[in-house]
């Protein structure tokens, strides 16, 4: 038998939730850098003007993260990325009007 601990945080998000690039980056696991290619990219969209100013909400986590598996998996470039989740978001508006 093992006697290992595993310790995990959780980070509990809700609609009011707001990062800093800074947290965005921690919580993301990637470079400040990144992020700003994917906010000039238009995957993410920042509330503030100034890069200190910038809050992220959310829905930028998801998206980051969605844009690290599409790069990792299946070696899709960022514009690339930036599309597929432009036609991901697009299916799911779709699939809700149907149900609806």
């Amino acid at each position: 038998m093992s006697n290992e601990v595993i310790i995990s945080s959780v980070t509990v998000l809700d609609d009011n939730t707001r990062f800093t690039l800074l947290e965005l980056c921690r919580l993301g696991q990637t470079s400040a850098e990144w992020v700003i290619e994917l906010v000039e990219e238009g995957v993410l969209e920042p509330e503030g003007s100034e890069i200190g100013d910038w809050r992220f909400g959310a829905d930028a986590l998801k998206r980051l993260q969605a844009v690290q598996r599409l790069q990792r998996d299946l070696r899709i470039n960022l514009p690339g990325a930036a599309l597929v989740l432009e036609l991901l978001e697009e299916v799911e508006m779709l699939r809700q009007r149907y149900e609806s």
